[in-house]
């Protein structure tokens, strides 16, 4: 037979009644429960712990905390309060305060789980974060199946930087919750510092398809997906990031920024200013209207949007150098050489590479030259070497002994450059010098302006043996010559849209002439094209070096050219040259003209509009036509 159990006292079951009430959500009930208890029963600790959780949940926090602080003075030694008084005081931001409560409540119960944890995001909010770790370490010690502890410190190691550690515990806390979408995404952003770009992909899909109304996971998607070089993929991620949200700058900014790249300039500025619109201040988004803006050829607005970049954060080099870059571009050269050497803080323009460091010390035109050795080394493409090599013998009139250091392809060719006393190959042992300078930083030291460029023409020469093996390989011309060139380093920055597909150009090409190829690297898309149309001559085996394009391009009655190394070669050679420029083209050829200050003997033949080549080349054919039929 069961004995009976004697009914609980009145404030007990007052006490229960409101517990149920609580883990119900019924707060206000509860609270009349807990308050009913403590009328029968004033010194009830319990009653008044639980009376603080449901005032916090009522927001009546300072409330809360006085009912905490009443529970406490009964029993000091009461770990679930300590506790509890520690989250609230952690909810209004109370840092150390509520670090004092979470030690409290670990030295009452140094097996309470969830003071350890909390304890750790405090000591994170603190910087403590060797403190943070070793709370969450021992969170886990009594929890190892809690996924939030195991992400919580995955967070903690990414933000010290170490990346593998962060990345296991990312990877414990999925296998624990596989549904921790958080968890998925930051192991994305771990992959994607590692460049494992497939896998942080993998990880970032996860992420959206457990939680699609994810903005940052489809941010960050989008770009990983431009690492991968899928444009057209990464910028529907950015379009479904500020779906989501409106008024997500960055997604703003990252879309205007890949739409630049596609050549989609009036969107990317729509982008921009949306970007502005929602922050202001946001220099990123500033800047990256002013490079849109560059590309539109709106040079006065493009400058606007630079200088306002650069009064938000004035070490943007960047901003700088792209504002320096806009400036020679409207033949504005004083500011911009100046403005131009940002490019060695500037981390990027990956061209070029870090600043050389010499004990020398550096010239920028300041100092008599007379009798001095001073060291010339070119700093970037081939093209600018032999655009600006044009400067040395300016030193050289100066009394300045010139060591000049280029590229390993150019030595031949500029080793009879007038005024260099010695050339030097890019890596090879340096000779005693007394001051140094960068190649294109001789247009700051001479202070050359639009009406001072240096342009006697030609200032290279041909080597006379190997013009002489070029004339005999080709023979006497029966008809015109035109010297060729399509291509440029696939590698440059604007590649693509400065670059033509041979089969393009042979579209248009008039068949009357003789056309040689100066190019010595042929793309495997163009070679297709050229084995069907055998009448347009390669001679990239016989190519050693630019010496040999130099004098394959001097047989010629024309060189036609897009702007790379080659049409550069040609206007030093003062040969007649006609250069195809896309719409955004570079600086050098500042704009709208058809003529270049730098090369009396050029002619340029510009888009009218982004893209299209088929209207340059219609021009060029009816030129060729006109010029030599």
């Amino acid at each position: 037979m069961q004995v009976p159990q004697p009914p609980p006292d009145p404030a007990v079951a007052h006490y229960r009644r409101g517990n149920a009430q609580k883990d119900a959500g019924e707060f206000a009930a509860a609270l009349q429960s807990y308050e009913r208890a403590l009328e029968l029963m004033p010194a009830y600790a319990h009653a008044l712990c639980n009376r603080g959780v449901v005032l916090a949940a009522l927001n009546r926090r300072d409330e809360a905390l006085a009912s905490y602080d009443l529970a406490l003075s009964l029993d000091p030694r009461d770990a679930i309060t300590h506790n509890n008084r520690a989250v609230l005081l952690q909810e209004l931001r109370r840092w150390d305060d509520a670090l004092a409560s979470y030690a409290l409540a670990t030295d009452c119960d140094p097996g309470l789980f969830n003071a350890w944890f909390n304890r750790g995001a405090v000591h994170k909010e603190l910087g403590q974060h060797a403190a943070a770790l070793a709370s969450y370490d021992r969170a886990i010690v009594l929890n190892p199946a809690f996924a939030p502890a195991h992400f919580n410190r995955g967070v903690l190691l990414q933000q010290r930087l170490q990346l593998q550690g962060a990345l296991q515990s990312y990877e414990q806390a999925i296998a624990l919750d596989a549904e921790l979408f958080q968890a998925h995404f930051k192991r994305g952003s771990i992959l994607q510092e590692l460049k494992e770009f497939g896998e942080s992909l993998q990880s970032y899909d996860r992420a959206i398809a457990i939680h699609p109304a994810y903005p940052e996971a489809w941010l960050n998607r989008g770009v990983v997906l431009q690492e991968l070089e899928r444009a057209q993929q990464a910028l529907a991620s950015y379009d479904q990031a500020v779906a989501l949200n409106p008024d997500y700058a960055e997604a703003w900014c990252n879309r205007g920024m890949l739409q630049k790249e596609l050549g989609q300039t009036d969107a990317a500025i729509a982008s921009f200013d949306q970007a502005i619109r929602v922050r202001g201040d946001f220099a990123d988004a500033w800047f990256g209207r002013g490079a849109s803006l560059t590309q539109a050829r709106d040079v006065d607005a493009a400058l606007a949007s630079y200088d306002r970049a650069i009064a938000l954060k004035p070490e943007f080099a960047e901003a700088h150098y792209n504002r320096a870059l806009a400036q020679l571009l409207a033949g504005n050269y004083a500011p911009g050489w100046q403005g131009y050497e940002w490019r060695w803080k500037n981390t990027a323009k990956l061209s070029m590479g870090e600043p050389r460091r010499f004990r020398e010390p550096l010239w920028l035109g300041q100092n008599d030259l007379h009798g001095r050795r001073i060291l010339i080394y070119a700093e970037q493409g081939l093209g600018d070497t032999l655009q600006f090599c044009r400067y040395i013998g300016l030193l050289a009139e100066r009394g300045a002994q010139v060591i000049f250091e280029v590229q390993a392809p150019l030595v031949a060719m500029l080793g009879r450059l007038p005024g260099v006393s010695r050339i030097i190959a890019a890596g090879d042992p340096l000779p005693p010098f007394d001051i140094q300078c960068p190649l294109m930083s001789l247009p700051l030291c001479f202070n050359t302006a639009v009406t001072s460029i240096p342009a006697v023409i030609p200032y290279l020469t041909n080597d006379a043996q190997a013009l002489r093996d070029w004339q005999a390989r080709l023979g006497a011309k029966s008809r015109p010559r035109i010297g060729l060139v399509w291509s440029g380093n696939a590698l440059q920055g604007n590649d693509r849209n400065r670059s033509i597909a041979i089969a393009d150009l042979i579209a248009e090409l008039p068949r009357e002439f003789e056309y040689i190829c100066l190019q010595k690297e042929i793309r495997a898309t163009d070679r297709s094209a050229l084995a069907a149309n055998p009448w347009i001559k390669t001679h990239e085996a016989e190519l050693a070096d630019f010496r040999d394009t130099a004098a394959l391009a001097a047989t010629t009655d024309l060189v036609i050219s897009v702007c790379t190394s080659a049409v550069h070669l040609a206007g030093a050679l003062g040969l007649r040259t006609w250069s195809l420029l896309c719409f955004d083209a570079d600086w050098r050829w500042l704009l709208e003209r058809s003529d270049s200050p730098w090369y009396p003997t050029m002619t340029l033949y510009r888009q009218a509009r982004p893209g299209d080549w088929r209207g340059v080349l219609l021009r060029v054919a009816s030129d060729l036509r006109r010029e030599f039929g």
